[in-house]
């Protein structure tokens, strides 16, 4: 290794999925992927922190960097999401306002699906019996209407020791405005219960609405034990590697904190790993100066789809974890903290697929996971899965599968394959396996066309960005259902979102709730809002970043008076004055005719929340102008033919095949082919040319009529 590319330091990026763990390394500056080397492990579920230091020990020693060069490891995981949805968390007490313990049961008093008989709500994470309330109560304005009572509180902790809680939430009401007795309870509580973790809803989601908030201090303590003891053994295991760098932790909405925060608030955890991805993705719109693109991201457990516009991804203030219904809102639990928005699907490689009784396919959302992995792992699984159906249909080579740490059986496939859907319905293993894939296509573009509906935007002219090891595969065809003629598959797509890890910045963000209605401005709130949130904000941006320059960022969540929800409105980074009133009045105009295609005249506006996020700031991708440099092209050479099973035609076709390494800059590729890479494929279907730009990136694009892919 060249002494002058090791100067620039190394940087590791480590990405748990729920079937795969991936890793990056970068050993040189920027973010040329040039400069980096990769691989897929199998995740070990039963302790993740073995597949990450074995893939760190792995790719150091392939690549010849040693720990002593590593100077930043960045790591986003799905433990936290995977945990609240299959309910393995920590036994989770909590304590609220005397007379409000069943409000994280009763949730929104509406049901989400209002005609289905057997309809199912979300079971609260913590049960009635582990939920408890002690005397307070403060006003919506923070008055004190009743003190707290302490000794009640010493008795309940008590109480929770000879339960055996393994933590604690706290949450009592308007407390996101008045924090004391939360505090003094908290304080109270960790006295009585030392290793207990303990959760306070004003430090976790300080906003209006007590059933979110509580939903989120939940999850967050339900989360917090088994989080924290991954981090300290993850440390352990890379200081016994002699990599003392910062370990720093990617969050859901797309910037990286330091351990020490996401150990008290893990919950900004949940989804870190679709966030990378759709980092990488906003910076493939930059290079390709493209202002709509559509990210896709499907790895081995689930899909995720998100909208980005004018080079940025749609910042939420929401979502729902662990739906009981794919598509129904409300069927979830609701957590507050700020994420990409994104819609995420159980479409993943692994996906189970069965015949329900109507003798239809079904696909997901129950996954194979790494263990025991679809059938063709030949690891003890049985079930047929998306990868089995592209292992028969020969999209993927068995040998050199996940970089050929894993050899594919495809007979293994075909038998259970047969078994579940072809006997089922009677038909031959070639068209159960695409109707597979069919289905499975199908979900992910109709969760495309109902996130988009949703979010009041279409799919003109939009490109699409696909990575994870299962999306080049089936990219295409996604394309093709919902109008796409450009696909764009970047290096490294197989680990797209650990690299988007390297990508992202170290960032915060606060949240004030302070109603305020623009009538009666005053300008002096605002300012000490903004300027103790920028205070707490760089307290926690500056462990990671102790001299980089910052980047702030403001944003209120506004509505007309007499509306139950807000829209996200940005906001100058300024000392507002007494006039200000009205200019917010009109940004909040103009976004909202943006969402909606019209205002509402003569109603007043007012404002819920503040929020500021502040970030280290970093370079752009590199600009356009570096894509359309002028490459001549060529018709590469391949390395050999694989059949294909053409779903269109029903007969098996001969495709070239391309190793992605050695195609330059211009290399043009006609459908149908296959570019293969060790952590995925990239399949070029009859419909589509591709051609490899400046960058070394895929573009894909379809054939329109009366002209040639």
């Amino acid at each position: 290794m060249a002494a002058g590319v090791m100067g620039n330091g190394a940087r590791l990026a480590v990405d748990i999925g729920g079937t795969f763990t991936d890793v990056v390394l970068e050993h040189s500056a920027g973010t040329d992927t040039a400069g980096q080397d990769s691989l897929k492990l199998l995740t070990t579920p039963d302790a993740p922190e073995r597949a990450v230091l074995e893939g760190v020990d792995e790719i150091l020693k392939r690549t010849g960097v040693s720990a002593a060069d590593v100077t930043l490891v960045i790591h986003g995981t799905t433990l936290a999401t995977n945990a609240l949805i299959e309910r393995k968390g920590a036994r989770t007490a909590l304590v609220t306002t005397d007379g409000f313990r069943d409000s994280i049961e009763i949730a929104y008093e509406h049901r989400f699906e209002q005609y289905d008989l057997y309809m199912e709500r979300p079971q609260p994470l913590v049960e009635r019996d582990w939920r408890f309330s002690v005397p307070e109560r403060i006003a919506a304005d923070g008055s004190v209407l009743l003190d707290l009572d302490e000794a009640a509180v010493r008795v309940l902790a008590g109480e929770l020791a000879e339960l055996g809680v393994e933590a604690v939430a706290v949450c009592f009401l308007h407390s996101y405005v008045n924090p004391s007795h939360e505090q003094r309870a908290g304080a109270i509580l960790a006295e009585a219960l030392p290793g207990v973790s303990i959760t306070l809803s004003a430090q976790v989601c300080p906003e209006i609405r007590e059933y979110d908030r509580m939903s989120t201090a939940c999850a967050n303590a339900y989360v917090q034990p088994m989080i924290a003891g991954y981090l300290n053994r993850l440390e352990d295991g890379l200081r016994a590697r002699a990599l003392d760098c910062p370990l720093l932790l990617m969050m859901s909405s797309g910037g990286v904190t330091t351990v020490e925060t996401a150990t008290v608030i893990p919950i900004r955890l949940v989804e870190s790993g679709p966030a990378g991805g759709a980092i990488l993705a906003r910076d493939i719109a930059r290079e390709n100066d493209l202002n709509k693109i559509l990210s896709f991201d499907m790895g081995g457990t689930t899909a995720k789809i998100t909208l980005i516009d004018d080079f940025q991804p749609h910042i939420a203030r929401s979502f729902e974890v662990a739906r009981m219904h794919r598509f129904l809102k409300g069927s979830g639990l609701p957590l507050r903290i700020p994420v990409i928005d994104m819609v995420e699907i159980g479409a993943g490689g692994g996906s189970i697929a069965d015949v329900d009784a109507m003798r239809r396919i079904r696909v997901g959302p129950e996954s194979a996971g790494s263990v025991p992995g679809p059938a063709c792992y030949g690891n003890g699984g049985t079930a047929p899965t998306v990868t089995d159906g592209d292992a028969v249909l020969g999209r993927i080579d068995p040998s050199r599968f996940a970089g050929g740490k894993v050899t594919l059986e495809p007979a293994q496939a075909a038998a259970a394959i047969d078994r579940d859907i072809g006997d089922a319905l009677g038909t031959e293993t070639n068209i159960a396996a695409a109707g597979i894939s069919e289905i499975v296509d199908e979900h992910m573009a109709n969760a495309a066309r109902v996130h988009a509906i949703e979010n009041g935007k279409d799919m003109v002219d939009r490109s699409l960005v696909a990575f994870g090891g299962a999306a080049p595969l089936h990219a295409t065809r996604l394309a093709e259902k919902l109008g796409i003629n450009r696909v764009i598959v970047p290096q490294g797509a197989g680990v797209g979102s650990a690299i988007g890890f390297l990508r992202a910045q170290i960032s915060y963000e606060m949240v004030r709730t302070r109603y305020m209605d623009l009538r009666e401005f005053d300008p002096d709130i605002v300012n000490d809002i903004y300027n103790s949130m920028r205070a707490e904000a760089e307290a926690v941006v500056r462990l990671g970043a102790p001299d980089e320059p910052l980047v702030e960022t403001r944003t209120a969540f506004m509505r007309y008076r007499g509306q139950g929800h807000e829209i996200m409105v940005s906001v100058p980074v300024k000392a507002f004055g007494p006039n200000d009133g009205t200019a917010l009045a009109d940004w909040f105009g103009a976004a909202y005719e943006k969402l909606f295609s019209r205002t509402i005249p003569n109603l007043g506006v007012e404002v819920l929340t503040w929020t500021l996020s502040l970030a280290t700031d970093r370079p752009s991708a590199a600009g356009a102008e570096a894509v359309s440099q002028t490459n001549a092209t060529y018709q590469p050479e391949g390395s050999g033919r694989r059949r294909l099973f053409d779903p269109a035609s029903g007969a098996w076709i001969e495709a070239d095949v391309y190793a992605r390494g050695e195609l330059r800059p211009g290399a043009v590729v006609k459908g149908p082919a296959m570019i293969v890479e060790d952590e995925t494929t990239t399949l070029v279907t009859n419909n589509f040319g591709a051609e490899i730009n400046a960058l070394g990136q895929i573009v894909m694009t379809r054939a329109v009529e009366g002209t040639s892919p």
